[in-house]
């Protein structure tokens, strides 16, 4: 069973920065893409970031310069550095991946979720 497990959100002030987390756990046979999308209330999830296998990054304009994704040091981790905070990147950060669950298979997968306030 896969999961994918999010960490890093809190408070900060804006100007401030927050550095997210996404591990891919369980039976892991390798992660091609791994993307951010973040919740607010009342609105629909929106893409954020995302990284594919070769390195190549995509973002949203509102965070572009801001934001910078990455892959972690750890095998199928994923980090999303978070700079200059501002209050309407306040939400929930979910983690989404392409990740190998089985030999022939790949599937997509969708964490919980970490909070992220961004209070002026």
């Amino acid at each position: 069973q896969v999961r994918l497990v999010e960490s890093g959100g809190g408070l900060v002030q804006a100007g401030g920065s927050l550095s997210l987390s996404c591990a891919a756990s369980g039976t892991v046979f390798g992660t091609r893409a791994m993307a951010w999308y973040r919740q607010t209330p009342g609105n629909q999830r929106e893409f954020v970031a995302e990284i594919t296998n070769t390195g190549v990054t995509t973002y949203a304009d509102s965070v572009k310069g801001r934001f910078t994704i990455s892959w972690g040091n750890a095998k199928n981790t994923g980090n999303l550095q978070m700079d200059s905070l501002k209050p309407e990147d306040t939400g929930v950060y979910v983690c989404n991946a392409d990740v190998k669950a089985s030999p022939l298979i790949w599937k997509e997968f969708w964490g919980e979720g970490t909070l992220v306030t961004v209070s002026s």
